[in-house]
Formats: structure tokens, sequence, C-alpha cells
């Protein structure tokens, strides 16, 4: 059986699509933290604040996650960069293992965001 080729371009580039999509979710953030901080002003009641409160917590999260997906994801560049300069263009089973980790990684966040997002939004149309 013939073994299959990875090529580190193409990892890179993935990387730096993800890369490109936490930055976005981290300047959404931004909007959701803002829209939180315009409710605040408006709604007084115990329970209202304590959703938004609710909410503020899980973008916080998200946030910290973002962050760390970050973290990992240069870290793993830079062992990229190491094994492109040093050896081929070829990745190896552990580079390819790693990167395959990070993508699961990514696919779990942008789930949790996602539904995140659609439990934040339903929230605001039916409390307006």
């Amino acid at each position: 059986m013939e073994k299959e080729i990875v090529y580190i371009s193409n990892l890179h580039f993935e990387e730096e699509v993800w890369r490109r999509q936490l930055y976005c979710w981290q300047d959404e953030l931004i909007f959701f933290y803002n829209r939180l901080s315009e409710m605040a002003t408006r709604w007084i009641s115990k329970e209202e604040l304590a959703k938004l409160e609710y909410f503020q917590n899980r973008f916080t999260r998200h946030d910290g996650a973002i962050e760390d997906l970050l973290e990992a994801i240069q870290v793993h560049e830079k062992r990229i960069s190491r094994q492109y300069t040093e050896e081929s263009t070829k990745s190896d089973n552990y580079l390819i293992s790693k990167h395959l980790g990070f993508r699961s990684k990514m696919e779990s966040q942008q789930k949790i965001y996602t539904d995140l997002k659609k439990e934040f939004f339903l929230y605001f149309t039916q409390n307006q």
C-alpha cells in the first residue's frame, strides 16, 4: 500500500485559515460584548441581568479558548516551519497527527460558538 503524501504547504494553508477564523471570532466578540453592555443599561431585573452575565461568561470562556488555540497553532506552525527548512516539503506522522488534533479542536470550538450565537440571538429576539 502506497503511503499518502501530505505537503507542509497544505498544512500551513489550513492553519492560516484557522488563524483568520479565530481573529474574526475575536472581532465578533467585541460586538457581542457591546450588545451585552447596551442591554445591561436597559434591563434592571435580577433575572435579566443574570442572563446577561451568563452570556458574558460564555463569551469570555470562548475568548479564552480562542487565545489557547492561537497559541497552540503558533507552536505547531513553528514545528512545521522547522521541518520545512530542515528536511523536506513533506510532513511526518507526528505533524500530521498534531494537525488532525487541531482540526478536531477547531471543529469542536466552531460548533460550540455557533450554538452559543444561536442561543444568544434566540434569547434577545424573544426578550426585546
